[in-house]
């Protein structure tokens, strides 16, 4: 009964999809105040619905109701009660729903905290929402319909994917869902703005925490998504330029680009026609990255397995919005009237600067994903473009954003000096040469590129706090004012620094890992004892081990050195039973800031396994920054400023006009 109550849920959610895509734009358009407040009731009923549906479908789940598709496809009775949760989006049809719930979701939060829109911008922006929701409420029931019944129920489930089995897979995808979909909301606003033909400082103001939010999600989901397959996979690797990781960083580098640009137009009504392009790009990427995933046209641990037929209507989906979209910016375009003008060396013109590298980042990442498909479909050729292409272009390109990121802040809007805004950052640059030198000369192993490395990474960090120390005259004025001034910045502020500053530290652990990781492949019999790192490993030897639904060997190693004596580690190799598919679980224990991680082969019959060591040095600071990002970006979420609304003149100006 509940299956069905989710089934008829999701068809009446379509239908009130249908309703939303219409009658609010007829009501913009003819000036109704009734058919355009009516979006805001449809689309919070459509969340509503949506969410019984999805509810439906993870009781399913849990109950272990077999006699569902999906549920038998993707579950086992013995699984786990966190992975029977999780396992509801760990497949293609139910991470759809969730896909849905979450466009929804969005649609639901500008229904009810968007009354300080234009009623004719919020009815534009609900209805291309539920344009966007219709085709994919129609995508799901006509090809990927999750509350298929199957006659007669079987009696026991298939069980979910091993890999997925765990509990990143309960955090990242909806975490990058969140950031995904969040920026249907943007690609809303800028579809919405050109329909309606008000594109000003006031839509900037209006778009700009929607896109903050959503490019927040998108951060923390790549970043767990990163850790996930690092702990996980047990190939100690963080990151591997895989199509489908690609899929979500293209959006997260033009969402990134569309955070600055929008702030230019809100502060100078400049870049319009850039800032709304970025807004169409950056979804139209999310759509992207949803196609390669469930099209099947690649093979990736994170891609879902899917027939010929999900990838054309997805195809079609993907034309009709990028398309139709880039269409009616063309029309549009040649109205916007430019805002204004500034020098170069200026705010503004840092922050095209920083559009200008990242917008060409993601067309590199872009060219390299889509190459080998688009020359297999050619002339059937199949080439694999890997880490050395992208490292050759993604990372020059980034080098000169990394050393600009320090200045943009402490430069004046419409006109400033370069040189005097560098001067005030001799101290970074003094840590950064010093730390670099010291690098090169003391560490072993360091190269001349991971001492620049090092160096611009200290850059980063210590720059990202020299607006904060100038604006509150630290060094300059008594401390109690000085802290009473710092304390009493705005949230933006704290918010850029924050987030630049974890931009400085990501860097950081990446180089150091790069430059200084430790390796040790070796065949190791019990009793055994390896010098590794700085560590005394000792192999103590195998034993078996059952979990709920799944066998495994255990190897136990004590670990001495670097302060520790008789630390145990436990790597293991898994066999899952229903689906006879072997995992490997890597040990990892953490230093400070560095860890130690540990990975097995197959075991041999002796008792001896094959162990991959790993010495990670500072590794945890590629996900200590994005996390510094994230926070970077709530506290500027939760700046006034940027939920107030359009801009509103100063009351000195008011009575000034008004005189």
């Amino acid at each position: 009964m509940i299956v069905e109550l989710g089934h008829f849920a999701l068809i009446l959610c379509l239908s009130l999809s249908i309703l939303q895509s219409v009658i609010p734009i007829v009501g913009a358009r003819n000036g109704n105040a009734g058919m355009m407040a009516s979006g805001t009731w449809i689309a919070i009923a459509a969340f509503v619905v949506i969410a019984l549906s999805f509810i439906s479908l993870t009781y399913a789940h849990v109950a272990s109701d077999f006699s569902v598709n999906n549920v038998w496809q993707n579950s086992h009775s013995l699984k786990p009660l966190l992975y029977k949760y999780s396992g509801v989006w760990g497949n293609h049809e139910g991470s759809m729903l969730l896909w849905v719930l979450i466009l929804g979701f969005f649609a639901a939060l500008v229904a009810m905290f968007g009354a300080n829109l234009p009623p004719q911008l919020k009815a534009n922006v609900l209805g291309v929402q539920g344009w966007i929701m219709t085709a994919f409420l129609a995508f799901i029931i006509k090809t990927s319909n999750p509350f298929d019944r199957l006659q007669p129920a079987p009696f026991e489930g298939k069980d979910l994917n091993p890999v997925l089995q765990d509990i990143g897979l309960a955090i990242h995808p909806p975490m990058l869902y969140l950031g995904y979909v969040g920026f249907s909301i943007t690609f809303s606003f800028a579809v919405a703005a050109m329909l309606s033909g008000r594109i000003d400082a006031a839509w900037a103001r209006w778009v700009r925490p929607w896109a903050l939010m959503a490019w927040i999600f998108l951060t923390a989901g790549i970043a767990m998504g990163s850790y996930w397959a690092y702990y996980e996979l047990g190939w100690g690797g963080w990151w591997f330029w895989d199509p489908v990781e690609n899929a979500s960083f293209i959006p997260w580098l033009t969402g990134t680009a569309l955070l600055h640009s929008a702030l230019v137009m809100e502060k100078r009504e400049a870049l319009k026609i850039w800032t709304v392009l970025l807004a169409l790009i950056t979804f139209s990427m999310s759509l992207l990255g949803t196609f390669l995933v469930r099209s099947g046209v690649l093979t990736s641990v994170h891609a879902f397995a899917s027939d010929p037929e999900r990838g054309v209507f997805i195809l079609v989906i993907l034309i009709v919005f990028v398309g139709g979209s880039l269409t009616l910016f063309v029309f549009r375009a040649s109205e916007l009237r430019s805002g204004g003008l500034f020098a170069p060396v200026s705010r503004e013109g840092a922050l095209v600067f920083n559009n200008l590298f990242l917008a060409t980042a993601a067309a590199s990442v872009l060219t390299g994903t889509l190459y080998p498909l688009v020359l297999e479909a050619i002339d059937g050729s199949k080439i694999s473009v890997g880490a050395p292409f992208f490292n050759m272009t993604f990372g020059p390109l980034m080098m000169p954003l990394l050393l600009a990121i320090p200045i943009g802040p402490l430069l004046s809007w419409k006109r400033a000096d370069l040189w005097v805004a560098v001067q005030k950052l001799y101290f970074a640059a003094g840590i950064a040469i010093v730390l670099g030198i010291l690098a090169l000369a003391f560490v072993e192993g360091t190269s001349v590129l991971a001492a620049l490395g090092i160096g611009v990474a200290f850059w980063v960090m210590v720059g990202a706090l020299a607006e904060l120390v100038m604006r509150s005259g630290i060094g300059r004025l008594d401390t109690a004012t000085a802290l009473r001034r710092l304390k009493g910045l705005p949230g933006s502020t704290w918010g850029t620094a924050a987030a630049h500053f974890g931009v400085g530290l990501m860097m950081l652990g990446i180089v150091s890992v790069s430059a200084f990781e430790e390796e040790l492949i070796k065949r190791v019999a019990p009793g055994e004892v390896n010098t590794f790192a700085g560590f005394e490993i000792k192999f103590e030897g195998l034993s078996p081990a059952k979990g709920p639904n799944f066998i495994e060997d255990v190897a136990r190693f004590t670990i001495t050195g670097r302060g520790v004596i008789d630390l145990e580690m436990l790597p293991t190799k898994r066999l899952y039973t229903t689906r006879k598919m072997p995992t490997t679980e890597a040990a990892i224990e953490t230093f400070k800031f560095s860890q130690l991680y540990l990975s097995l082969g197959d075991p041999e019959p002796d008792g001896s396994i094959t162990l991959r060591a790993w010495w990670k040095p500072f590794v945890t600071f590629i996900w200590l920054g994005p996390v510094m990002m994230v926070f970077g970006g709530l506290i500027s979420l939760g700046d006034r400023r940027l939920r107030v609304g359009a801009p509103q003149k100063a009351a000195s100006r008011r009575k000034l006009a008004n005189a």
